[in-house]
């Protein structure tokens, strides 16, 4: 069965974040509001507090160690790793609250993607460049400041990866005979990392049978993520799983009018014809 409905702040947030460009989506506000499809009627502020409150400590500590890249770095890590106690939950890694931002904060532990928002959000407070890396199985971060890179793992407390290194972690995530290629060190756009945070929530919904509560993940995605297609086909297969004819055949018309690949619309559209079929 679905969860309460979101409150209507929370709702304009993710339109909003689904009208923007992408350079004028918020990465953390957006997260947070995501975060609330779980924690309903839970106030954002005190979490926005929190963020300001690590982006001041961030920068005070790199005014410390001096100005560059390694400064930059080593605050990052000292400041949300060391001082604030963000740690990578290797126990209990499939625990559902480690991908949900607020959570994440509360109990200073999640999921590589979730602990990466935090570092990308607090690099740019400060006027740092930094993207989400297409890494697969691990999400790592890439810092960027007066032309220098570095590439920063948040799982393990913002550590620097070297080449070696992440050649090395794939093999652990892909298989030894996974190879390190260049579009694994390419920048993913912010709304991929969110649409990625999420759809760990929602799979481990699904992997527990809660099939409304993933439905209620799928909710939001689509709220910032209007014009990905497959979104709406998943939502209309699980709302077809339910029961829920109209939503289901809703969600489907919508992808079928998309740009989605024809092969897709090809094995979709028998699925909405006997929906139709099924309400009339």
């Amino acid at each position: 069965m679905a969860g309460p409905p979101m409150p209507d702040d929370v709702r304009e947030i993710l339109r909003r974040a689904g009208e923007s460009p992408e350079t004028g989506l918020d990465l953390a506000e957006t997260a947070l509001a995501l975060a609330a499809l779980d924690r309903p009627g839970v106030a954002l502020e005190r979490y926005r507090r929190h963020l300001a409150d690590l982006g001041e400590a961030v920068g005070h500590a790199a005014d410390e160690l001096g100005g560059g890249i390694a400064a930059a770095g080593g605050a990052l890590g000292a400041v949300i790793a060391e001082g604030f106690g963000y740690v990578g939950d290797a126990e209990t890694y499939e625990d559902v609250q480690n991908a949900n931002l607020m959570r994440v904060i509360d109990r200073r532990k999640g999921l590589p993607v979730a602990l990466g928002i935090l570092y990308i959000h607090v690099a740019r407070s400060q006027g740092w460049s930094m993207v989400g890396l297409n890494f697969p199985g691990h999400f790592l971060v890439r810092l960027e400041v007066d032309g220098e890179r570095m590439i920063l793992d948040p799982f393990h407390a913002g550590v620097e990866r070297t080449t070696g290194e992440m050649r090395d972690l794939l093999k652990a995530v892909a298989g030894t005979g996974a190879e390190l290629r260049p579009e694994h060190s390419a920048a993913v756009a912010d709304r991929d990392i969110l649409l990625r945070l999420q759809n760990n929530i929602k799979l481990r919904h699904l992997r527990a049978d809660e099939v409304g509560r993933a439905l209620d993940i799928l909710e939001g995605m689509q709220l910032i993520a209007p014009r990905e297609p497959l979104l709406w086909r998943e939502s209309g297969l699980l709302n077809a799983r339910l029961g829920n004819l109209g939503a289901a055949i809703d969600n489907l018309e919508r992808f079928m009018v998309s740009g989605a690949p024809e092969r897709l619309k090809d094995q979709t559209e028998p699925v909405l014809r006997q929906l139709r079929a099924r309400r009339d």
